[in-house]
This record gives C-alpha cells, structure tokens and sequence, in this order.
C-alpha cells in the first residue's frame, strides 16, 4: 500500500505480470494467411521463441497505457489485394506488434508481430519475416508450378513458422502454433497463424481469426468475390497481488476475478487514450 513517511507520500511498488497480444494481420485476396498478432508474455511463453518477458514495477495511483489491437482488414477477393496488419496492443511500456497481413496476386506479404504468408501467384514466393524479432515468427512461402497446383503459405503464428504451400488440389497449408498460456488460471492458446488460401478455384471466402486471441485470418484462393478472413483482436491479461485493486478508465472492457492471493484482470478492449492504475 502507498504510505506517508512524514511528510512524504511515498506510492507503493507494484508487481504485474502480464500478457500482451496485438491484433492479427487479414488474410490475402488469392493468397497467404495471416501473420498472428505479437504475444508477449511473463508467464509459461513468449512469442518467437525467446525469453520470457520481465514483470513489470508500477506505481500506486500512477496510470498506465491500456490499447487492444484490432485485427486486420482481409484482403479483397476481387481485386486480389493483400490483407491489412493488425493493429498493436499496448500496456505501458510494452508493445506487441499486429500481425502482417497475408499476401496477395502481385502483392507481398507484410511483416508483423507474425509474418504473413505468401500468394502462390505473387513473383517472390517468399513469407514474410516476423519483426520486430521475439513476438512470433515468419510466414510461409508459397509453391507455384501450373495450374491446379497453386498453394499459399501460412501466416505465421507465435509458436512456430507458417506452413509452405506445396503440391496439392485439395490440402491448405496452415498456419504457425499459437502458444498456450496460463496467466488466466486456465490453458488457453493465443496467436495461431492463419491458414492459407483454399485450393481450387470457387474456395469460399477465408475464414476470420478469433477475437480476443490475435489469430491471423485465413487467405483465400479464388472466392469469386469473397474476401480474406479479418484477423482476431488482441488481448491484455494483468496479473496482480489482490492486495491492490485496478481502476480502469471508462472506455475499457474487462473483468477482474481473484484467486490465490492474485488478481488477475482480462482486458477485452481498450483504446483512444484508454488507461488504468493501482491503489
């Protein structure tokens, strides 16, 4: 608890651990999935297969940047665009990185958090990287030989690299783990990669990642209109002694539970300004 030593008020040191997911990037138009948003975490993993994040000291009744990341926009259908990137998630001074989007007819894929997967039908073949390093990991590449053989990479996700396309009429190639964290109190999987683009002309439009979770969207492959997959928003988890309590500003989505001397609060959405502090 914050004191008053004398005349001084003297504001208590506060340990939080945490779990930061951006969003995730949109699948490709005829193209890539998506790269997942950037995990970063002091409990159990840490995207990219690094080292654990360090928790964080704040200050009592001092307040801290809270921002959700939403997913990206999938690439269009029509036009064979690539997907957009997630946007990134923020809590003080960390920041995971939205997703890449995935690669398009004639468009690359975007780095991110994850890389986005590449187009089949784009000249570079090649996924994108994850960067910044340690939040997840690369797309995969595409594989072009002649028609119906046309696969898309993966997008890549925080626990390993996006699929490479390869020769198949029927199969996508997926996309990168996700990694399961127990920050919660519960297992439960964050940033998988999204698949890559149905095979065979006539797929159907690219399924969306999952909200709260910074899945990438699925590409597609020829949807007649249809467009990638949106990426899934990103996430914050604060873990806490339950000798504190959080106040949180009024644009902010959460709950707070308790359990064994911990608080532990699930930030669902947060942005424009959106903040929280300790007492």
């Amino acid at each position: 608890m914050a004191a008053i030593n004398g005349n001084v008020f003297v504001p208590a040191s506060i340990t939080v651990n945490y779990l930061v997911v951006a969003g995730g990037g949109g699948g490709g138009g005829f193209g890539g999935g998506a790269g997942a948003g950037g995990l970063r975490s002091t409990v159990d993993y840490t995207g990219g297969g690094g080292s654990l994040e360090t928790a964080l000291t704040v200050l009592s009744l001092s307040t801290y940047t809270l921002t959700i990341g939403a997913g990206g926009n999938g690439g269009n259908g029509t036009t064979y665009t690539r997907g957009s990137n997630g946007a990134n998630s923020v809590f003080s001074t960390v920041t995971s990185t939205g997703g890449g989007g995935g690669g398009a007819q004639n468009e690359t894929p975007s780095t991110g958090g994850s890389g986005g997967g590449a187009s089949a039908t784009n000249a570079s073949l090649t996924g994108a990287a994850a960067s910044p390093a340690g939040q997840g990991f690369a797309g995969g590449n595409g594989f072009a030989t002649t028609d119906p053989y046309y696969s898309s990479g993966g997008g890549g996700g925080a626990g390993s690299v996006g699929q490479n396309g390869y020769a198949s009429t029927t199969v996508n190639a997926t996309g990168g783990s996700g990694l399961a964290i127990t920050i919660t109190g519960s297992s439960l999987t964050y940033g998988v990669g999204g698949a890559a683009g149905g095979v065979g002309a006539g797929a159907s439009g690219g399924t969306a990642g999952t909200v709260n979770t910074g899945m990438g969207g699925q590409g597609i492959r020829n949807a007649g209109g249809s467009g990638g997959g949106n990426g899934g928003s990103g996430i914050v988890v604060l873990k806490y002694s339950d000798v504190y309590t959080a106040t949180f500003s009024g644009g902010v989505t959460q709950s707070t539970t308790s359990s064994g001397g911990y608080k532990i609060s699930v930030i669902t959405a947060a942005g424009g300004g959106d903040t929280v502090s300790w007492a």
